[in-house]
């Protein structure tokens, strides 16, 4: 399958594309820069892992950036990972205008556009896809200083449940991965003290298992998850 994935360059989006080239996959991941671990998996699988450097921000550009490629080399696009995106942390009271737009921008207009050409793709190569947003247990649960975070994923929560409505009658798929906090370089932000409180905010105590993310992942896009769409799988320790 070719899957096309964003935010593939550290953290649970690295994790994905390790999982899915293991798998045999091809991943094209889109990503504003080239970390040094995705470096060393282009030169590991040239074949399977493809490059795709871009600012999601740039909107207007995202059909000649990204897509273009697809359909000049006939590509058909199986699978679409949506999980660039950036947190603008702070309380409501100090809320700045222009960071909340540039994180709306990534978290949701764009992804909102790339699901647009993605279900295109699809529909001129009459492929059953699967397309799958990562959304965040702050959409369902109150973390001080993310209720702006958390709004860009529930909307992308919203988005996917209509997405699936409209399109499942074409064998297109939309679903949602809702997990915890993980070790990652935006949950590091976090001080000691904040870790804890939100560890012990689980059933479990511990971060979320980024392999337990990526297994989901693995299932949607495969035809064994054929009958699911319009869910949101919640993964994160068990937050209470």
């Amino acid at each position: 399958m070719n899957i096309l994935l964003t935010g593939g360059s550290r953290g649970l989006g690295l994790a994905i594309v390790k999982s899915l080239v293991a798998k045999g996959e091809t991943l094209f991941v889109v990503n504003r820069s080239l970390s040094d671990e995705l470096a060393d998996l282009l030169k590991v699988f040239p074949s399977q892992v493809r490059f795709v450097e871009f600012d999601l921000r740039r909107i207007d550009d995202i059909k000649s950036s990204i897509f273009t490629r697809f359909h000049k080399e006939g590509i058909p696009i199986h699978g679409f990972v949506n999980n660039a995106a950036f947190a603008y942390d702070d309380l409501v009271s100090n809320l700045d205008a222009n960071a909340l737009g540039s994180m709306f921008q990534l978290n949701v207009f764009a992804p909102m556009v790339l699901t647009k050409y993605v279900i295109r793709n699809m529909l001129l190569h009459k492929t059953a896809g699967s397309i799958i947003h990562i959304s965040s247990i702050s959409s369902r649960k109150g973390y001080t200083g993310l209720s702006m975070y958390a709004a860009t994923k529930g909307a992308m929560e919203s988005f996917s449940l209509s997405t699936a409505r409209e399109w499942g009658k074409l064998g297109i798929r939309s679903n949602c991965i809702v997990p915890g906090f993980m070790e990652t370089e935006m949950s590091s932000k976090l001080s000691e003290e904040q870790r804890t409180r939100v560890f012990e905010r689980t059933s479990l105590g511990v971060p979320t298992d980024m392999q337990a993310v990526s297994g989901i992942i693995e299932y949607l896009l495969s035809d064994r998850s054929r009958s699911v769409t319009g869910q949101a799988f919640v993964v994160d320790s068990g937050s209470l």
